[in-house]
């Protein structure tokens, strides 16, 4: 039977290593987790309680297509906190994960063959839901001389107009933020042009000692798309949320309604109560940074000293190039004989990422010292590098 052109979609490499590292713990080897970005410690208890409570409760229905009002409510509070912002909770719009919130609004802002642009390396997901939606993707090619982030340099450089730029700060999969300044020169700039910004900030929350501005801190007309799943630790409960232009809050409220009918209701209930958890989620932070000091000292003593700037998330970037052009081998050869299961860069990068992997370092502590132990013996064992005695 035949297949729609759409539907030809790379695979999600971190998915399929996820898979292949799954069955070599179900046949009793030792695996440390670094292929998927994924909070080790789980949802903040209040959001526990809060669902627990609820399923004891009155059977759950649909609810609105935007979301629960209170739940609206909790993140245009959350908004005043963090940003200073007041912000329409009908600007709000409740999604299946940031996922789902990426999908509305490339439906939102752009037709078929509209051009939107994006920092290579850059999230797996862009690229992939803007092709099957027939949107052309604009390739920026990025280095350590940006940071691995787009500038307006490279968006004047680009041979043709484009309608569209995705950035995200910080960045998956490299871990760098845009200062502010840099980031409002990309808003001011795009509004200008007449270019739809949509800002990925659900990192925000995960960064190290740099101050965190939103893309609405500089202007109302971009759209900005959030999670639970990172700072709140929330990733399989499937929440994101994204705030809409006023002008185009009613049509993604219509997409949304189409496409997902509403939100999973006992989701938004533990989703509102995570606004309790605050304190949970620094500790978290806390372990992340301490298991980015551990990797920033011990990734260098064993070969793997050129990584991007680690400024938020939780991420290394590191390029493999003094030992493979190959990083789907470079990562299955690390995952089967050292027992790390890291991404292959070409998940980020069709260009540059048979040079790269990505590491996500959301699990313990304990587990980040073992990573760098295991790497010392395999890289001396693969390569003839490791630590100096």
């Amino acid at each position: 039977m035949p297949v729609s052109r759409r539907s030809q979609i790379p695979p999600f490499h971190a998915l399929e290593v996820l898979a292949e590292a799954n069955a070599l713990e179900a046949a009793g080897r030792h695996i440390i987790h670094m292929e998927v970005g994924q909070p080790s410690t789980g949802a903040p208890a209040p959001a526990i309680r809060a669902a627990r409570a609820a399923l004891d409760g009155p059977a759950f229905g649909y609810t609105e297509g935007a979301g629960q009002p209170v739940l609206r409510r909790r993140i245009a509070a959350h908004y005043r906190s963090w940003y200073g912002l007041d912000i329409p909770i009908e600007r709000i719009l409740i999604t299946h994960g940031a996922s789902g919130c990426f999908t509305i609004a490339f439906l939102a802002a752009f037709d078929a063959g509209a051009r939107v642009a994006m920092a290579e390396p850059g999230y797996t997901s862009y690229r992939n839901v803007l092709k099957a939606l027939d949107i052309e993707v604009v390739s920026i090619e990025t280095g350590p001389e940006s940071r691995f982030q787009p500038t307006i340099a490279h968006l004047e450089a680009l041979d043709k107009p484009i309608d569209g730029l995705i950035v995200a700060s910080p960045s998956n999969p490299t871990s760098t933020t845009l200062k502010p300044e840099e980031l409002e020169a990309l808003v001011r700039y795009c509004e200008a042009k007449g270019i739809t910004l949509i800002s990925d900030e659900i990192y925000h929350g995960l960064t190290y000692g740099l101050p965190t501005r939103s893309a609405l801190n500089f202007s109302q007309a971009p759209i900005v798309v959030n999670s639970f799943s990172k700072y709140f630790a929330m990733t399989g409960w499937r929440m994101g949320w994204m705030i809409l232009p006023e002008d185009m809050a009613r049509t993604g409220e219509k997409l949304a309604q189409n496409f997902f009918l509403s939100p999973s209701a006992v989701a938004q209930i533990a989703a509102t109560a995570a606004f309790d958890g605050y304190d949970e989620a620094e500790i978290a932070v806390k372990r992340y940074a301490e298991n980015r000091r551990v990797l920033l000292e011990g990734l260098p003593k064993v070969g793997l000293g050129r990584i991007a700037p680690i400024d938020g998330a939780f991420y290394v970037w590191a390029d493999i190039s003094d030992y493979s052009t190959d990083s789907i081998d470079f990562c299955r050869r690390m995952l089967h004989e050292a027992g790390i299961a890291a991404t292959p860069g070409v998940d980020f990068d069709p260009f540059k990422g048979h040079h790269y992997l990505r590491m996500a370092f959301a699990g313990s502590t304990e587990d980040m010292v073992q990573v760098v132990d295991r790497l010392d013996g395999w890289m001396r064992r693969s390569f003839g590098v490791g630590k100096v005695a």
